[in-house]
């Protein structure tokens, strides 16, 4: 099979390439938002017989579906990412040693080193934890309902980044490196796959209503790759897309198929004089894209159409609940259409210490309300995936950008630790009621099965038919990868 690279692109960029760059692509293009600015927005078209699944009709779009390096375990991909940096000790990984040993000083693991400078003693968790499922797996009563579902899924107690900072292990977990000006998961995974639905996003984004993570957009950019495959932001709380429906005075129909038909004409003229620069062929692609959604992406987050019954499986009918759920119905309805990636965010950088888990202050009140958020609607869109027969053929991840310490800080709150994380992952036909590597008596670092970014990266795309080796795009001079030049494959999730 062909290896998917980018080798008619071999280019450097300039300082007016990124400044530009960094303005375009399909998260800010494909929200219809700037045809209703460049007046090139009519009326949707009803006639009655246009399909929103699939590509008919569309032969020209850097999202139709490109072959799989070999048969994939899953289609589609929904990341849940904490922002803020989430307890493993206070969730997921029970240690009795911290009970045992509570209030005394950790000793004999070398120098402690935290964010924020004051290293208390060890601090047991003010949870309780019991075991659930088949599989006996100990979960704290943060997560009743997801605890209820272990059996399910698959547990990585041995994730392990390199930075202490928010942004830059935020970095780290969605694009690979700790560095600015790389591509995301998604925006790799919609380059190599394309999507199977070419009237909505192949790659969206939906973050918490309170506000973005660390960095905003950064974190689901497409870096050096071409600009389409950013990913698409859409919100969870009022209009789902922004300027989706037409302005009044707008073209009609007939006139904006003619001005897209004559943009295109022209611009294919200067993209052929100018290869390798990606800004106008992502701006007329998205152009093509705002033209089909506005038959398409009402439907697609319509969350009213649904039952009482699934809106109550999500949590809609609680308040604090409500907003997570809505996020993750969403995120069911779009890969049910075929958008190849979804990606949601919980916690937002507004008031940092309450609005993200970063749980410096107290962690009974940060993790209490988060949990409380996020639990209930996890679980119903695990088990909503499952009864409709989504679950073996979608990858759902969840995780954030590090652990956080056992050790106290001020007595009741806990600083970042990078050196021990808990994710999980659930579908795309992996052995359920798995634990797979483990952290050390007290959770300080990962000791078992050392988990770095590269291996979870490089796991994931070959769950969805991908070799991380041979995903590769040509800049700088050389073959560039999600993973780098690492990468192994985590063998008890590919069984």
């Amino acid at each position: 099979m062909k290896e998917c690279n980018g080798r008619n692109n071999q280019r450097f960029i300039s300082r007016r390439d990124l400044l530009y760059n960094t303005t375009q692509g399909i998260g800010g293009l494909a929200l219809a938002y700037l045809l209703g600015q460049d007046r090139l927005l009519g009326a949707p078209e009803n006639t009655g017989q246009k399909s929103c699944v699939g590509s008919a009709g569309v032969t020209d779009s850097p999202f139709l579906p490109k072959p799989s390096h070999f048969p994939a375990r899953a289609k589609s991909v929904i990341s849940l990412f904490m922002c803020g940096g989430v307890s493993h000790v206070d969730t997921f990984d029970y240690k009795p040693m911290l009970i045992k040993y509570h209030g005394q000083p950790l000793t004999g693991k070398g120098e402690v080193t935290v964010r924020q400078g004051f290293p208390g003693p060890l601090m047991k968790s003010p949870y309780a934890f019991k075991q659930y499922g088949q599989s006996g797996k100990w979960v704290s009563d943060l997560f009743p309902n997801v605890g209820a579902l272990v059996d399910d899924m698959a547990f990585i107690h041995s994730a392990q980044g390199k930075s202490v900072d928010h942004t830059l292990s935020t970095y780290e977990w969605n694009t690979g490196m700790i560095i600015a000006g790389y591509p995301s998961v998604g925006s790799w995974i919609t380059y190599g796959l394309g999507s199977e639905n070419q009237n909505l996003p192949a790659f969206v984004v939906i973050q918490d209503p309170r506000g973005g993570p660390f960095t905003g957009p950064s974190q689901w950019s497409s870096g050096f790759l071409p600009a389409a495959y950013q990913g698409t932001m859409f919100r969870a709380a009022g209009d789902a897309v922004l300027d989706l429906h037409p302005p009044s005075g707008s073209l009609d129909l007939d006139q904006q198929r003619a001005e897209l038909d004559q943009l295109a004409r022209m611009n294919e003229n200067y993209v052929e004089a100018h290869p390798g620069i990606s800004e106008l062929t992502a701006r007329i692609s998205s152009y093509e894209l705002g033209f089909r959604m506005q038959d398409c992406a009402p439907e697609a987050v319509d969350i009213d159409s649904e039952s009482e019954e699934t809106k109550r499986l999500y949590g809609l009918n609680e308040k604090i609940s409500e907003p997570f759920g809505r996020q993750c119905l969403m995120a069911r309805r779009l890969i049910e259409r075929g958008v190849r990636m979804v990606q949601l965010w919980n916690g937002a950088v507004v008031n940092q210490n309450v609005d993200t888990w970063d749980a410096h202050s107290n962690i009974v009140t940060n993790h209490g309300q988060h949990a409380a958020e996020v639990d209930k609607p996890i679980a119903g869109l695990l088990i909503d995936l499952k009864r409709r027969g989504l679950l073996d053929e979608t990858l759902v991840t969840w995780q954030s950008e590090f652990g956080r310490m056992p050790l106290s800080q001020k007595g009741v709150g806990r600083d970042h630790n990078p050196g021990a994380m808990t994710v999980w992952m659930a579908g795309a036909k992996i052995k359920g009621g798995q634990t797979i590597g483990a952290s050390d008596e007290f959770g300080w670092k990962a000791e078992q099965q050392i988990v770095p970014a590269h291996d979870l990266h490089a796991t994931m795309l070959n769950l969805i038919g991908m070799d991380h080796k041979r995903l590769t795009y040509f800049y700088n001079g050389r073959n560039m990868r999600l993973t780098d030049v690492a990468g192994e494959l985590i063998p008890q999730i590919v069984a």
